[in-house]
């Protein structure tokens, strides 16, 4: 056997145990996937101790290659120099530059070099070389060009306020019903002489708030082979999404209510002060629920020295305070329309009756299409409460003097 059918019957062995080192490392990948033991993840290790075995048999052979590939090559170059002409002499020049390369800088015959304060460096004739045309490009290896790839979704950033938190909730047991409100006192004692009659105390005056539950839910079948192929555990991934769709269903419910409250429109923070001075109540909580260009409009007020008036605070949950005022920031499309200027102003806890029936999150498997289900529900009501409670408000920019 000669040196080139040698080096065809290493290529061939080359090439077959690196098609069964593809095939092994599917294996491994598999059952590393299904390992629910110490005996599954031993039988793992040990199916990636043969294939690092079988790396190492495809190294060495690698390397007689190249040696035997030296070998050729050096016999291509061992003509007389007198019987080469000038393409002969380029060709053989290549040739050795070759060798050079498989053999791994260890072959250096007939090479000449250029000594660099970095290093020797193998000398090529670049007069006929146009690197435009010649060189190397991205395009040319874009094969050998991983692209790389993120697994892990990352969502993507808005302004989620669960508004119901700051609303008055109750645990209804049934589909509809009254909740009561008990209305301020606005009556006085009289003056009595002594040992004169009690005269009657005035009675407790309520308001009865009709609620009605309804039923919103939603469904998404989901692949077996989605779950089981995904680089993630898509499962949770899922199912934060479907708790924000829930937060995003009572946050458009409660809107919808603060929206009909009694409408004011205010252009400085005199016709704020005004509203909270005078048109709501004192015995009133206060609190601002505001669009981001109504929140704008409040980040950029000062007062006569020039200090802006929307304050940190630590002891709020929004961590912001006007007036002493907690300010809570929602999109504002919540309110209303893009780069519209709402909010909401008073005391929401009275202003809106939130009835909770039923939260749940349902998962459960249908054969049928080799997959699984998750359901999403709620059954809630909301209703007005306290009509005098708050006021929904428009910033307009004041005209100029």
């Amino acid at each position: 056997m000669n040196l080139q059918e040698k080096l065809k019957e290493l290529r061939q062995k080359i090439e077959e145990k690196s098609n069964s080192i593809k095939t092994s490392n599917a294996e491994f990948r598999e059952m590393l996937e299904k390992a629910n033991s110490e005996e599954e993840l031993t039988a793992a290790k040990d199916k990636r101790s043969e294939i690092e075995k079988v790396e190492g048999e495809v190294r060495k052979l690698e390397e007689e290659a190249d040696l035997i590939q030296v070998a050729i090559d050096g016999d291509d170059n061992s003509k007389p120099a007198g019987s080469r002409n000038k393409d002969n002499q380029e060709a053989s020049y290549r040739d050795a530059v070759n060798a050079y390369i498989h053999s791994r800088g260890r072959v250096r015959d007939g090479l000449n070099f250029e000594k660099t304060n970095v290093g020797d460096f193998v000398m090529l004739n670049k007069r006929d070389i146009d690197p435009g045309t010649d060189g190397v490009k991205k395009p040319d290896v874009q094969p050998t060009i991983a692209d790389e790839v993120s697994y892990q979704p990352q969502r993507e950033l808005q302004t989620i306020v669960d508004l119901k938190q700051f609303v008055n909730v109750f645990q209804a047991q049934h589909g509809k019903g009254t909740y009561p409100i008990l209305k301020n006192a606005t009556s006085t004692m009289a003056t009595v002489a002594e040992l004169e009659k009690n005269p009657a105390m005035a009675k407790p005056d309520f308001d009865g708030v009709d609620w009605a539950v309804d039923t919103y839910r939603q469904a998404l079948p989901i692949s077996q082979e989605s779950l089981d192929d995904s680089e993630i555990d898509l499962m949770p991934v899922i199912e934060q999404n479907g708790q924000q769709i829930k937060v995003n269903t009572t946050n458009a419910a409660i809107a919808g209510v603060i929206k009909t409250f009694a409408a004011k429109t205010v252009g400085t923070i005199d016709d704020l002060k005004h509203i909270i001075n005078v048109d709501l109540d004192p015995a009133y909580d206060r609190v601002m629920i505001v669009s981001q260009t109504f929140y704008n409009w409040l980040d950029t007020v000062k007062d006569g020295n020039g200090r802006y008036l929307l304050q940190d605070s630590i002891l709020t949950p929004s961590g912001k305070v006007l007036l002493g005022m907690p300010v809570a920031v929602v999109a504002d499309t919540d309110l209303g329309k893009a780069n519209e200027a709402h909010a909401f102003i008073g005391d929401i806890k009275r202003s809106v009756l939130f009835a909770n029936r039923a939260d749940f999150m349902v998962r459960w498997v249908d054969n049928e299409i080799y997959g699984q289900y998750l359901q999403a529900g709620m059954r809630f009501g909301v209703a007005k409460a306290d009509t005098k409670a708050g006021y929904f408000l428009t910033y307009t920019e004041p005209a100029e003097k």
